[in-house]
């Protein structure tokens, strides 16, 4: 079985997701796409008639984010016709999972190239009419899972849990302290691009969404946000609420503790990212150096009503894939989709919070939905390198109740 190595991983800044603020929100979504996918190809002299083909995460597959964007991104980049595109929705788990499925292609000896990634642009999904609920409105799978909004979901876990809200201001505080740490040391440089306007201009070259100056005193004084979601209707024909659809499989929660708020929460954000990942014979025809190698992935389903809780036995089960212990895997990256599914990993995994998300996470920086994970895994790879350390884990929640996970080794440790 060949193995499967990441050549390169690149991405773009993140801009504001809001259509009348954010510098990337005039942009196509396949136009972001195609930033990365021409920025990887340039930096490894990669001739895009030999990528067998480009998988890629999106989320909201509508309108302009429909159509099968990771061709459509291919084609806006320029790549030779004969690269294939196709484009997957795991939710927010959609971009680690790409770089599974390439990685996963490769090892079985099917392709020899593939280029992994994702691209979401929420300063145009907040602009559509999205499914109430997960389900799309099946009201027949609804009374099997019935399965909330997700910031709902996230006070739901703090209440079982008795994660406080001073817990959860704690770690968004640490997100953006460590973020602006590594922007100012200049740590995210060997993967970021800079987007372009169609005229050559710079639309964006840095992080948009972060806020330095955040501390836990500034993130008290913000009120929660979920509690007025909880008592919107969610299901017309009962009548149920989003809070309602979990009390119905959690009666236990008599009350709703509402910790989550804009600043303990990820940010809505546009952005895209992509990996190339290849096998040994073709780095080696082609004078690719790899940079790390991908050691094993795993996907993990948990309860759809609370959503979220998935990370942790994702985490569990890579780890037995690989043959690892939680004590050999020097980095984590776990998604800050609430603050909640972070600290509960944390505490679940009884990890030392130094070798977390040690740049931050999506609180600071944002989460583009479908880019996220490949964001994740080239975030990784950078810190590895930089610390000269061996191997990393990045994981995610996603709508469903699911997670992916994926360990990474760094090849030259």
């Amino acid at each position: 079985m060949s193995e499967a190595y990441i050549i390169d991983a690149c991405r773009t800044p993140r801009g504001i997701g809001k259509p009348d603020k954010g510098a990337l929100a005039h942009l196509h979504p396949s136009y972001l796409g195609a930033t990365v996918l021409k920025a990887l190809a340039e930096r490894n002299h990669l001739d895009t008639a030999l990528v067998d083909d480009v998988i890629w995460g999106t989320s909201a597959q509508v309108d302009k984010q429909g159509c099968d964007l990771g061709r459509m991104a291919a084609l806006n980049a320029g790549y030779d016709v004969r690269a294939s595109g196709v484009t997957l929705d795991r939710f927010c788990g959609s971009g680690i999972t790409a770089v599974s499925l390439a990685a996963a292609q490769i090892r079985a000896g099917f392709e020899d190239c593939v280029v992994a990634g994702g691209t979401e642009m929420m300063s145009f999904t907040g602009t559509i009419a999205l499914p109430p609920v997960v389900d799309a409105g099946n009201t027949e799978l609804r009374k099997l899972h019935p399965q909330s909004q997700q910031g709902v979901c996230a006070d739901a876990i703090a209440t079982l849990e008795g994660i406080t809200r001073s817990d959860v201001d704690a770690l968004a505080a640490e997100s953006q302290r460590r973020a602006a740490i590594a922007i100012a040391e200049g740590r995210f440089e060997r993967s970021l691009v800079p987007v372009r306007n169609p005229d050559g201009s710079v639309a964006l070259d840095r992080e948009e969404f972060p806020r330095p100056g955040t501390t836990v005193e500034t993130l008290a004084a913000l009120k929660p946000v979920f509690d007025k979601v909880r008592d919107l209707v969610a299901d017309a024909a009962t009548g149920d609420t989003y809070g309602m659809l979990i009390q119905r499989r959690y009666p236990q929660i008599a009350a709703f503790d509402h910790v989550h708020h804009a600043g303990n929460s990820s940010g809505v954000v546009d952005g895209a990212a992509a990996l190339l990942i290849a096998s040994g014979p073709f780095a080696e025809r082609h004078g690719m150096t790899p940079r790390a190698r991908v050691v094993a992935t795993a996907n993990m389903g948990d309860d759809p009503t609370l959503m979220l809780n998935a990370p942790v036995p994702a985490a569990r089960k890579v780890l037995r894939k690989a043959g690892l212990a939680l004590s050999d895997i020097d980095l984590f990256e776990v998604n800050e989709a609430f603050a909640v599914v972070t600290e509960k990993f944390i505490r679940d995994l009884g990890l030392d919070r130094d070798r977390v998300n040690v740049n931050g996470g999506a609180i600071a920086l944002g989460h583009p939905i479908g880019a996220t994970g490949a964001i994740l895994i080239g975030t990784l790879l950078d810190e590895l390198e930089r610390r000269d350390l061996r191997y990393g884990l990045a994981t995610m929640c996603a709508a469903g109740g699911q997670a992916p996970a994926i360990i990474i080794e760094r090849l030259g440790h």
